[in-house]
């Protein structure tokens, strides 16, 4: 049992000492809990900030892409080929017979008419040749000449019965036999005159020199696989236009359709062609559709054997789509497109280009209506990345 003091035992100065202990025991309880309090508020913000922060940098760690839809194609579109300019008709002139070249008598960008003479060449040994033929031609005929009036002779001393019919008929087959030297040598007479002829080289029909290699004085060699040609002639009155139609635009090309040729030496002005014809058939080294189409050239505008670009007047193909040719990634699984999907994470699809337009491309396989494709993505991007789409702002003057 603990002793009890009474008040009344302490003596005024000891009563207010302990009146000022409880004092200031209460006010250092209160202290404590206040400075409780304030640790407690202060270490709570810090860690809402903590949270906050972290909060941030996990926002600011999700890149913001922007994104576009894709479009339809147009209902009448264009498509850009590469074509070949052709001659309406072209000869490459080689000579026929071996000879020097004596002179030539058309040079390149000459206009010539059909037989008008190119070139003229020498040779001494067809001449020579030429005369033992004629000589030997002569030598049959006297021989035939011979047999003929022997073998009419015999005919008549056969009935007369002067001579057996063996040796008319003998007589009769020798002067056959001389009839068929004179001919063949006839023939060889004519070989070599013909040959002979062919040393003077000719334009096979009007048009224009494109090409000379003839040089006064050289030799010419014919028959052998090294020989050039001497001249080439070219009738450009009319051009053909031949183009390597892919096999997804093949059916929409077609005979009667006109097109629009453009050449980097006429900047700003088209040449307008009619398709004349189609092979019908696609190559299979390039799986294309060769064609021809055809125009005026009474201007000599157009040169043979230059390229142009063709454009065809033609629809996007079904199901194809268009997006900006800046949205296509090139990897080493081919051409991919980023795909951002419900929840804001990359997909990376493989896509095939069905048309180049340019600044935009059409995409026949691996791309859906609606889906957002990210346009300029990063070249870190990977598949399932976090990422926050937003739309691709438009100029203001930028047309659909």
């Amino acid at each position: 049992m603990s002793e009890q003091f009474p008040s009344e035992h302490f003596t005024p100065a000891e009563s207010d000492a302990a009146d000022d202990m409880r004092r200031i025991k209460r006010l250092g309880i209160g202290a404590g809990i206040v400075a409780l309090v304030v640790a407690s508020v202060g270490i709570g913000s810090r860690v809402l900030s903590h949270r906050h922060l972290a909060d941030e940098s996990a926002q600011a760690a999700v890149p913001t892409v922007n994104y576009v839809l894709p479009q339809t194609g147009g209902a009448v579109s264009k498509v850009v080929l590469p074509g070949t300019i052709e001659a309406w008709n072209s000869a490459a002139i080689y000579a026929r017979t071996q000879g020097y070249l004596r002179k030539w008598l058309a040079d390149i960008g000459d206009h010539v008419k059909a037989g008008q003479p190119l070139a003229i060449l020498e040779a001494p040994d067809l001449d020579q040749q030429l005369a033992q033929a004629k000589a030997d031609y002569q030598t049959s005929l006297a021989n035939q000449s011979l047999a003929d009036t022997t073998a009419k002779r015999w005919a008549t001393m056969l009935k007369a019965d002067a001579v057996s019919q063996q040796e008319s008929d003998e007589k009769q087959g020798d002067f056959k036999a001389k009839t068929a030297v004179a001919n063949a040598s006839l023939a060889a007479v004519k070989r070599l005159e013909a040959e002979k002829g062919f040393t003077r080289l000719t334009a096979p029909f009007a048009g224009t020199v494109t090409s000379r290699s003839a040089q006064i004085g050289a030799l010419v060699i014919a028959g052998t696989a090294a020989a050039q040609p001497l001249f080439t002639v070219s009738d450009t009155h009319r051009i053909r236009i031949y183009v390597r139609v892919p096999q997804g635009y093949s059916a929409q090309i077609r005979p009667g359709i006109h097109a629009t040729l453009s050449l980097p030496e006429y900047p700003g002005r088209a040449f307008d062609a009619v398709l004349v014809r189609s092979a019908g058939a696609v190559d299979n080294a390039s799986g294309a559709v060769l064609v021809e189409l055809q125009t005026d050239n009474s201007d000599g505008a157009l040169k043979p054997g230059a390229f142009a670009q063709v454009s065809f007047p033609t629809g996007s193909p079904a199901g194809t789509l268009r997006i900006p040719s800046s949205a296509l990634i090139f990897t080493g699984n081919g051409t991919q497109l980023a795909i951002v999907d419900g929840q804001g994470h990359v997909v990376l699809r493989p896509v095939t280009i069905a048309r180049d337009l340019g600044k935009q491309l059409e995409i026949s396989t691996g791309l859906k209506s609606g889906e957002r494709v990210i346009d300029t993505p990063p070249d870190a991007l990977e598949t399932g990345d976090k990422v926050k789409a937003v739309p691709e702002p438009k100029a203001p003057d930028a047309k659909a």
